[in-house]
C-alpha cells in the first residue's frame, strides 16, 4: 500500500522526462479534479487551469519557461526529454485578487496525484508570463501563477542531508543524478 509519505518522497522536481510517454488529457482533468477538492481561502475557488497534452501546445509553452536556475550551464530539457503535458495554474481575478496560498495547495495536490499515477513533475514559477499569455490566448483577467510540467521522469533525483553551513543549491553529478540538499529535521523544529 502506498502511503502519503511514499508519495511525498517520490514527488521531486523532475526536469527531464521520457517525451515518448504521453499523458492523456483525461488524466490531467482527473488531477485538476483532485485540486478542486482542496481548501480554498474563504472558499472563493478562484483557480482555473489550462491543460496541454498535445505536442503543438506543449511546444508553445516550453520556450516560455526557465528550468533550473542553479544549473547555470544547462538550458533545460533537450528534445525527447521535455514534458509530455502541462497544467497552467491561473487565478481568475474577476473572482478575487486575494487567493492566499490556494495555488500552492492545488499545485502540490496535482503533483502528488501525478506521482500516484507513475508520473512526475516540476512546479515552475519562472515564466515569461506575457509571452505565455499570448501563446495560449489567456484573457487578461487571469493571473498566471504557475506552470506544472508533467510526464514520465527520465532522471534520478536524490535527497541529501544538508550539512551545517552547507550549500542549498541542487546539482548534478557526472552520472547526471540530480542531488537536492535538504535541511535536517532538527534544524527545522524550533523550541
Amino acid at each position: 500500500m502506498t502511503t502519503l509519505r511514499d508519495l511525498v518522497l517520490r514527488n521531486r522536481s523532475y526536469r527531464r522526462f521520457d517525451e515518448a510517454h504521453t499523458v492523456p488529457r483525461d488524466e490531467l482533468v482527473e488531477l485538476v479534479g483532485l485540486a478542486r477538492a482542496t481548501a480554498s481561502a474563504a472558499n472563493r475557488q478562484p483557480l482555473k487551469y489550462v491543460l496541454s497534452a498535445d505536442r503543438d501546445t506543449n511546444e508553445r509553452i516550453f520556450p516560455c519557461l526557465a528550468w533550473a536556475a542553479y544549473l547555470t550551464d544547462w538550458p533545460g530539457p533537450a528534445p525527447g526529454e521535455r514534458p509530455s503535458a502541462y497544467i497552467v495554474v491561473l487565478v481568475d481575478e474577476s473572482i478575487t485578487t486575494e487567493w492566499w496560498c490556494d495555488d500552492g495547495i492545488a499545485a502540490q495536490t496535482i503533483l502528488l496525484g501525478a506521482v500516484e499515477k507513475g508520473l512526475g513533475g516540476c512546479m515552475i514559477g519562472a515564466i515569461q508570463k506575457e509571452r505565455l499569455r499570448a501563446a495560449l490566448g489567456i484573457a487578461d483577467h487571469f493571473r498566471i501563477r504557475l506552470v506544472l510540467a508533467l510526464g514520465k521522469p527520465a532522471e534520478t533525483v536524490v535527497l541529501e542531508d544538508l550539512p551545517p553551513g552547507g550549500d542549498i543549491r541542487y546539482w548534478r553529478d557526472g552520472d547526471e543524478i540530480h542531488h537536492v540538499p535538504k535541511r535536517r529535521l532538527e534544524e527545522l523544529i524550533v523550541g
